[in-house]
This record gives C-alpha cells, structure tokens and sequence, in this order.
C-alpha cells in the first residue's frame, strides 16, 4: 500500500460503490438495509480518505 497510485485507485472505486450502491436502493434493484447504507456510506468516507492520502503522498516537496 505505498503506491500513491493503487490508493488512488482504490479510493475512486470506493467513492464509485458509495455513489452507485444507494443510487440501485433508490430504483429498488437492491433492497435497503441498514447493513447496505452503513456500507456505502462507510465505503464512501474511507474511498475520499484514502484518495486525499494518496493525492498528498503524490505532492512533491519543495526545496
């Protein structure tokens, strides 16, 4: 997990299942549970965590 890009990578594809897990709740293909909105919201806060690591990690510093 020191590679910038495989958390950035990994964070994008959290940040995807927050968006589109509620979003198949709400046309009803997936049922809503507490389990599956805990999930997505979880999977969202954890995906914006680790691709503001990763883009941190990316920043070179200065002299």
């Amino acid at each position: 997990m020191r590679s910038p890009r495989l958390l950035l990578g990994l964070g994008l594809f959290l940040m995807l299942l927050g968006v589109i897990l509620p979003f198949m709740m709400v046309i009803h293909v997936l049922k809503s549970t507490f389990f599956l909105n805990f999930f997505a919201w979880g999977a969202s806060v954890v995906g914006l965590t680790l691709g503001m690591i990763s883009v941190s990690l990316m920043v070179k510093p200065r002299k």
